[in-house]
């Protein structure tokens, strides 16, 4: 469960964003996670609360962003919605693609107190 160590990470970061602020604590984090980025939801959610346990989140209202993932395809040019890593074009049934969105892990915004 690699799920507790993106949530320790997140929980380095917004501990050392709200000390360059000179806050105590955070009062709400939005986070943007892509489908593709190998995260489960479920399974972050049901870690949060320890590893932000007395941190400067433990209060903080969590707000993630679900990015859709979309590739484009590199033999025709078709840009299209993707479930997973490895679904073909829609047009051209081609496996040849670049991800354009859908990999993304990032601390959106934190407001701190």
């Amino acid at each position: 469960m690699h799920e507790l160590s993106i949530a320790l990470g997140i929980v380095k970061i917004a501990e050392d964003e709200t000390k360059k602020a000179k806050a105590s604590r955070v009062e709400s984090i939005e986070l943007e996670i892509g489908v593709l980025a190998g995260v489960e939801f479920e399974a972050l959610n049901f870690v949060w609360e320890v590893a932000v346990k007395g941190t400067v989140l433990e209060k903080a209202h969590k707000q993630i962003n679900i990015i859709n993932a979309k590739g484009k395809c590199i033999d025709c040019d078709t840009v299209f919605e993707l479930k997973n890593h490895y679904d073909a074009c829609p047009n051209c049934q081609s496996f040849f693609k670049s991800i354009l969105q859908g990999k993304e892990l990032r601390v959106k915004s934190l407001e701190v107190e």
